[in-house]
């Protein structure tokens, strides 16, 4: 079995009320940023590389405490490949995507807008994660 090594990205932004950033793939599911590492790369770079690429966002600040992995496994080209993708937590005051063509379409969305919307409940979990963490820490 092929095995692949991603980073991702939830990332938020406090704009009239708390709002997360998800994509749309081209095979049509909705998840977060996230790419591959590329050789020599620590996750922290593959995460700033895949967010320009993949939205042109470029300032963020990543939240302390959120480091997430989650696995599992999928088909291409009637090979199947087991992946592992650690994700990370950002707030960012941009607004503005200008979409790679890896996708199809983005939105800003409330948590729970997002919880419905994000097509894989490891994914639902991870939002669950984020929101519980930034939630706890507003004073």
């Amino acid at each position: 079995m092929q095995k692949e090594k991603s980073c991702g990205l939830i990332l938020f932004r406090r704009d009239n009320g708390l709002k997360f950033l998800l994509l749309c793939y081209r095979h049509g599911h909705w998840g977060f940023i996230k790419g591959h590492v590329e050789q020599g790369e620590k996750d922290k770079e593959t995460v700033l590389r895949e967010t320009k690429e993949e939205t042109s966002i470029t300032n963020f600040s990543f939240i302390d405490n959120f480091k997430e992995d989650i696995s599992y496994t999928f088909k291409e080209n009637n090979k199947t490949i087991f992946k592992d993708v650690t994700f990370y937590l950002a707030e960012t005051k941009e607004e503005d995507v200008k979409l790679s063509s890896e996708h199809t379409d983005y939105k800003w969305l409330s948590f729970n807008d997002a919880l419905k919307l994000l097509s894989f409940n490891n994914t639902k979990s991870l939002l669950k994660k984020a929101h519980l963490l930034i939630t706890k820490n507003i004073k």
